[in-house]
């Protein structure tokens, strides 16, 4: 059960580090974004590879668990 929760956490994770994600890349191509040019390519350099790291550990905690 708790190797359950571990990776539905992993995975709430993700999917908030994805949505982040896909916020940054509309606000940039938006050609004014609130936070500036840098601070959204950071946030989306981070949240980027984040969300996909995430999600690979998510599969691997709940495929470990089974």
């Amino acid at each position: 059960m708790v190797g359950n929760l571990k990776s539905n956490l992993l995975l709430a994770a993700s999917c908030i580090a994805a949505i982040a994600a896909v916020g940054s890349v509309f606000e940039l191509t938006s050609g004014v974004p609130e936070l500036g040019n840098l601070v959204t390519g950071v946030i989306l350099g981070v949240t980027g590879p984040l969300s996909a790291g995430l999600l690979y550990l998510a599969i691997r905690e709940a495929r470990a668990s089974m």
